[in-house]
């Protein structure tokens, strides 16, 4: 049975006293936050008459945006505590509609400052008074074609609430709602499975307690795929309907426009994953002749290869590893992370009603801060590290970057925990003398990389493929989305894998895709994140300040000039190339351990 939260010591829940004390100080806050809404109406076809009354109407939308920020964070991250308290779920819902409300107030400033005589918007721009804005100006009149008018800009703010409603509809559903069935365990004892041992049972050594698992989860999604479509189907529209608003020839250009991603990126990726299943079938069938199995199923995947061989970690231990193997990222980078552990920026373990999953998060005046699900296990170890990779990133970013450029793009977003999970693999791998040990390890290294690059290029394939049929005119249905899904995984997976008919439902296990074309971003992180580690232990101090000068740069640059900055180009292919061949090196090296 998961604890209540209360049952939890303190020392292992993130303090969000850091940012508020008591529920007056977020209510003081929302209402300044509306005041400035009401302020902000003031300036509503005025930014033409000076510098001063236009500095003033942007360093309030900044000022107003930055505190909602604050409100905004804490009340989502309280309600992620325990999703069943209502009182933490209407702040949430308070946040969401002032943030509404705040879009509608500020929407004229766009199209206002792109109506401006040419002249007088540059003589604006090459102000020493308005030097702060120079870069949110450009950034403004890059985005021209796609501004639409005052009243039009308008409406859109209106609809940024009702946008939500279908990812919001889901979290209910899969995290609040859903219930699963009893299964027995390895002790053949029943228990319920839930989100937070259903990764736990999938990596069990009883196969049958995996296949238990696998067809309960599955077949738990599988009695609501009607309402899963619903939902995922409203999230596509939704994005279709933006993009076209916004003049953008699709919903995948308009979702790369921000980021400056050509969409023959987005293409190189699953251009490259193809041409290299091959090493993904050799490891799978390492993977079937290592279990000693006829068929190798979905649900036989994750099982760690090293018979007879567990890794435990305590969250205790796994600070201590994680400090040694960030060591070759300086002192500085290891003091932040000290502060991480010290200061509470992490909520460690599950409880009932928590927020699945992990993150890091926080707002331009906070820490960071981690949500996760520790459990004892290598993977927890990972997740650990990953999420600190987010929240160095954050802290560095908004230390050195003013509000308005601290927001790093999602692009570069995986890159830094990417860089933290392979040192770590590293790390592990180069202190273990034992050939249990380096199979476990190697096996896990493994299985990232193929849930990181190859699942996550998959996913992004399936967005592709369901968009471009939505755009097309074609409704999509749960059987439409299985049948996609199933095909794909086929095409990845079905060489040496059964793919079994119950995971054509898993689309609608995956969060990620009410993220618009967020997931492909992973396996490009994952593949920068190979060429900096090299860098970074090869190379040693220079490339060490070549990788935090781009922690640091913030939103200050377009990721692709970040990351040639940092010493990898991700505009070619080679990169994404480079990163699969390292995959098919580590599946030799398995190989010949496995024997």
């Amino acid at each position: 049975m998961l604890k209540e939260r209360k049952d939890i010591n303190d020392e292992y829940k993130w303090n969000l006293g850091d940012m508020y004390s008591s529920n007056e100080e977020v209510d003081r806050d929302f209402e300044e936050v509306s005041d400035m809404i009401k302020k902000l109406g003031d300036y509503k076809g005025r930014l033409n008459e000076s510098e001063d009354v236009f500095k003033e109407a942007l360093s309030l939308m900044e000022e107003s945006s930055r505190k909602l920020s604050n409100v905004y964070t804490f009340s989502h991250m309280k309600s992620h505590e325990d999703t069943r308290i209502n009182e933490n779920q209407a702040y949430a819902k308070r946040a969401d509609l002032i943030s509404t409300e705040l879009g509608v107030a500020t929407s004229f400033i766009v199209p206002e400052i792109l109506s401006m005589d040419e002249e007088k918007l540059n003589s604006y721009m090459n102000s020493e008074k308005l030097s702060h804005y120079k870069k949110y100006l450009e950034d403004i009149i890059r985005e021209k074609p796609h501004v639409l008018s005052q009243r039009e800009e308008e409406i859109l703010a209106h609809t940024s609430d009702l946008a939500d409603t279908a990812e919001n509809t889901y979290e209910m559903l899969a995290y609040a709602d859903m219930k699963f069935p009893k299964i027995r365990d390895e002790k053949n004892e029943e228990v319920e499975l839930t989100h937070f041992n259903y990764s736990l049972f999938i990596k069990s050594k009883d196969r049958r307690v995996r296949k238990e698992a696998f067809e309960a989860e599955f077949g738990t999604y599988e009695s609501y795929k009607n309402t899963f479509a619903s939902t995922l189907y409203s999230a596509i529209q939704s994005e279709i309907f933006y993009s076209k608003m916004r003049k953008y020839p699709s919903a995948l250009e308009s979702s790369l426009f921000s980021d400056d991603i050509s969409v023959d990126v987005y293409n190189n990726l699953i251009k490259s994953v193809h041409e290299n299943i091959p090493p993904l079938d050799k490891y799978l069938d390492i993977k079937k002749r290592a279990l000693g199995i006829d068929e190798l199923h979905m649900y036989d995947l994750y099982v760690p290869l090293a018979e007879d061989f567990d890794m435990e970690i305590s969250f205790e231990q796994a600070k201590e590893i994680v400090l040694e193997a960030l060591k070759p990222l300086g002192d500085e980078y290891l003091y932040i992370i000290r502060k991480a552990f010290d200061e509470k920026w992490i909520d460690v373990y599950e409880n009932e009603g928590k927020k699945g999953g992990a993150y890091s998060w926080g707002s331009y005046d906070s820490h960071p801060y981690i949500l996760m699900s520790y459990k004892n296990d290598l993977n927890s170890l990972f997740t650990l590290i990953h999420e600190l990779g987010h929240s160095v990133h954050s802290y560095y970013s908004k230390k050195t970057q003013p509000y308005l450029y601290s927001g790093y793009k999602i692009f570069v977003a995986e890159v830094a925990s990417t860089v933290n999970e392979t040192l770590l693999i590293n790390y592990l791998l180069n202190k273990s003398d034992d050939k249990k040990e380096k199979i476990y390890l190697l096996n896990y290294y493994l299985e990232q990389f193929r849930t990181t690059v190859y699942r996550q290029t998959l996913f992004a394939e399936f967005e592709k493929i369901t968009h471009e049929k939505v755009e097309a005119g074609q409704p999509l249905t749960a059987q439409e989305f299985s049948q996609i899904y199933y095909e794909l995984n086929e095409k990845y997976y079905g060489k040496n894998a059964v793919v079994d008919k119950e995971y054509a439902i898993e689309w609608a296990r995956i969060p990620h895709f009410y993220t618009n074309f967020y997931v492909y971003k992973y396996a490009t992180g994952f593949s920068a994140a190979s060429a900096l580690v090299d860098g970074i232990l090869n190379e040693g101090d220079s490339a060490v300040k070549r990788y935090v000068e781009f922690l640091k740069s913030g939103g200050s640059e377009f990721p692709l000039v970040q990351l040639k900055n940092a010493g990898v180009d991700m505009s070619k292919k080679e990169s994404v190339d480079k990163a699969l061949r390292v995959f098919a090196e580590q599946v030799d090296k398995l190989d010949k351990l496995i024997g």
